[in-house]
């Protein structure tokens, strides 16, 4: 399987978030991330860094933050200019897709964790 860096967008050093479970098995599957949120701390051996550094290698943003604090972040999903941005359940945006793919994004409405329990990231 490929690497598919992926920027986890919403991380957090709480194991009981799916934020948290995300970064650990994307990095248990062979993929390198980046976790970007609001917490201080770690996860997977990588450190969280606030959403400041524009990463221009990224191949998927996984979203961990709801719809209602996305606006704030839209300049910094689409200037990272990721391959696709996955949102997972309870992240879902109309106006953040159709921004992604006015932008040649891709947009999934799916579960990381499900999508790495089936092979099918």
């Amino acid at each position: 399987m490929a690497d598919k860096k992926t920027l986890v967008l919403g991380a957090t050093p709480d194991p009981s978030r799916y934020a948290y479970l995300a970064s650990n098995r994307l990095v248990s599957k062979g993929h390198t991330i980046v976790n970007v949120g609001i917490k201080t701390g770690e996860v997977a051996g990588v450190p969280i860094e606030k959403p400041e550094t524009i990463h221009h290698d990224i191949d998927t943003v996984t979203l961990y933050v709801g719809p209602q604090h996305q606006p704030e972040l839209y300049n910094y999903i689409l200037d990272t200019h990721p391959k696709r941005i996955i949102f997972n359940p309870g992240t879902e945006n109309a106006e953040l897709r159709r921004l992604a793919n006015e932008k040649g994004i891709q947009t999934e409405n799916a579960c990381t964790l499900v999508l790495l329990s089936i092979d099918g990231y």
